[in-house]
């Protein structure tokens, strides 16, 4: 049984005013080349499918095409919710696409429930099973109680997804040994999940999860698979050293600081013995992105090599970083005079020194107790120098409504348990 394991997509992604359609479509593509050359028997994505909970049009309409053309190659696909998915947005297609040969989990719900048999791809027997398991939203396991410290929330929120990986995994062996009365046959069983465990390394783009109860989930919990498939974590990385515990990361580059990683897929061997190998497939770079640091003297320099090395009909995105010359008004319209005719973009204009000062000032005689979510915002939001000014309401307006409606769920919830 061979699995084509990989995760954050988020499909719909706005990286600084910039359309992430054309890397995504390119990398569907490509997937689908691999699933041929390699003769992959099931696409398994671990979680942020989407970057959000309600994707534009066009990133739903790609992940159809990717469910409608790996049913065409008869390969199956199974599909995890992340936090950055919407568990409705999951769940309304799922009845129709399982008729396609794929299954969606949009959340937790009963552990037998997520016990799901992989089929292989050309004979079309039973080849795996798999704790096809979500992320994992505090309120599908846990029943908050009055008066709890911050330590007992996070230690039953350790305990119940402990016990809800248990639960699932129970009902895998189960199926395992249902399976084996029938067919003789002793399949293996792998886990997937999409959280942060202890000893995984993220990046900036990565929204931390659990904040204020969980941290991270300790790997010694997991249970006994023969391999786990994890998502959330962009880095591609074993967890612990262990060779079956994995994060293939995100196959496209979400933040600068992602920048040197070799971004992949993984292909997982399995049979009746268990875990046979698991081999990185690097992905391509559809999109270059560079980061520059230095004095603009540097920049007239390195600029137009860099634009000398492009590939015809592709631009580099750039994030600059200036330090000695930082306390220039017009920075913003040097850079730009910089790059004007070649074939870069300048996403964003970092002042290095500046940058730290406004830090340093606003943390000067200012707590967070004086400031609400607002001015926290508004304030980092200053320090983005350039910023189009459209993309900066724009940007203000999201993030009120995010709040507003953080808010509006945290006054339910109260209302709620003072009703029982």
């Amino acid at each position: 049984m061979r699995i084509l394991h990989t995760s954050d997509w988020h499909l719909g992604q706005n990286f600084m005013g910039k359309s992430r359609q054309a890397e995504h479509q390119a990398l569907i593509g490509w997937l689908l080349t691999q699933v041929q050359n390699h003769a992959v028997d099931a696409v398994l994505i671990a979680g942020d499918i989407f970057d959000t909970g309600t994707p534009p049009s066009y990133a739903r309409e790609m992940y159809a095409d990717l469910v409608v053309r790996l049913h065409a190659a008869g390969v199956g696909l199974l599909l995890l919710g992340g936090n950055h998915d919407s568990v409705a947005t999951l769940r309304e297609s799922s009845a129709l696409l399982s008729v396609l040969s794929t299954h969606v989990y949009p959340a937790a719900t009963a552990p037998k429930s997520h016990v799901r048999v992989l089929p292989s791809r050309v004979a079309g027997q039973p080849g795996c099973i798999v704790c096809a398991i979500p992320f994992i939203r505090p309120r599908d396991v846990v029943t908050s109680e009055f008066g709890q410290s911050a330590q007992d929330r996070q230690q039953q929120l350790l305990v119940a997804i402990k016990q809800y990986y248990q639960s699932v995994y129970a009902a895998a062996c189960a199926k395992r040994d249902e399976l084996a009365q029938q067919t003789g046959q002793r399949l293996p069983i792998i886990a997937t999940g999409h959280l942060t465990t202890v000893g995984a390394s993220s990046s900036e783009s990565v929204r931390e999860i659990y904040v204020g109860t969980l941290d991270a989930f300790p790997t010694s919990e997991f249970p006994p698979v023969d391999y786990l498939a994890l998502g959330h974590i962009h880095k591609p990385q074993k967890v612990g050293g262990h060779e079956h515990i994995r994060y293939c990361g995100s196959p496209i580059t979400l933040s600068f600081d992602e920048l040197g990683q070799n971004k992949q897929m993984l292909l997982v061997d399995l049979n009746e013995s268990g875990l046979q190998s698991v081999t990185e497939l690097p992905v391509p770079i559809f999109q270059p992105m560079m980061s520059l640091r230095g004095d603009l003297g540097y920049m007239t320099d390195a600029l137009p090599r860099i634009a000398a090395q492009a590939e015809a009909g592709q631009t580099v995105w750039l994030e600059i970083t200036v330090t000695t010359d930082d306390y220039l008004a017009d920075l913003p319209a040097r850079i730009q005079k910089l790059v004007e005719g070649q074939p870069l973009e300048v996403l964003r204009i970092r002042r290095e020194r500046g940058q730290t000062m406004a830090q340093l000032q606003d943390n000067s005689g200012v707590t967070l107790d004086e400031l609400d979510p607002h001015d926290v915002f508004e304030r980092r939001l200053g320090l983005e120098e350039g910023m189009d000014a459209s993309l900066r309401g724009a940007i203000t307006q999201r993030y009120r409504q995010v709040v507003d409606a953080v808010q509006l769920g945290e006054s339910e919830e109260q209302g709620e348990g003072t009703a029982q």
